[in-house]
């Protein structure tokens, strides 16, 4: 089977088991939900859902953070890894939403990107999950351990996999498609203990069939 093939049965299997998936992480609105993705970054989405409740108490929009003592949010945010560089992108990106975006967050590809701590993965999070658009395919370590091991890309660099997946899956499900595999590498495809006999995928992946 082509890989064009490949990835819509892919798709197709994982719907059907894991349904309409989107992020863990808990949010109200799009500011949240971006310094939730800031936040996330090598860092658990139990952990980040853990600080956010008393970050967004205190500081409830981008107004509010941007005005912050920034060592205050480091405080709050400190049991994240990288709590300082984090904090400062926080605190940068919610002085210019605030100062450049009229105190909401953009919904553009270019914009989001020029905001500080935000690369395209958090940006294709944000989007879709805050915005409903697919504008591409977030990668994460889920993601690119599941696409090399199912065959479908040898690419390891985050960047080429999106572009040669942005070619192989149907716009519609390119939000979609980086949740369906996150829940199966969570639950059925681990990294260091993939269960391969319980998994819907077995017979089309190299894995399996060995």
């Amino acid at each position: 089977m082509d890989k064009k093939t490949l990835v819509e049965e892919i798709i197709r299997r994982l719907e059907k088991e894991y349904g309409q998936v989107r992020t863990a992480l808990k949010f109200n609105n799009p500011f949240e939900l971006l310094v939730a993705v800031v936040l996330s970054a090598q860092c658990t989405d139990e952990r980040v859902n853990a600080i956010t409740p008393q970050l967004f108490k205190r500081f409830p929009g981008p107004r509010e953070m941007a005005q912050a003592d920034l060592s205050e949010i480091e405080q709050l945010v400190r049991s994240c890894s990288f709590f300082r560089n984090k904090a400062k992108n926080i605190h940068e990106a919610a002085k210019m939403i605030v100062g450049e975006f009229g105190g909401k967050v953009p919904d553009t590809m270019e914009d989001l990107i020029r905001l500080p701590g935000v690369a395209r993965k958090t940006a294709n999070v944000v989007l879709y999950n805050a915005f409903g658009k697919n504008e591409g395919i977030a990668v994460d370590t889920h993601v690119k351990r599941l696409v090399n091991r199912l065959g479908i890309t040898e690419q390891t660099n985050p960047v080429k996999i999106e572009q040669e997946l942005m070619k192989l899956v149907p716009r519609k499900y390119w939000g979609l498609f980086t949740y369906l595999l996150i829940e199966h590498g969570r639950k059925v495809c681990r990294a260091k203990r993939p269960d391969c006999k319980r998994c819907v995928l077995k017979d089309i992946c190299p894995m399996g069939k060995s």
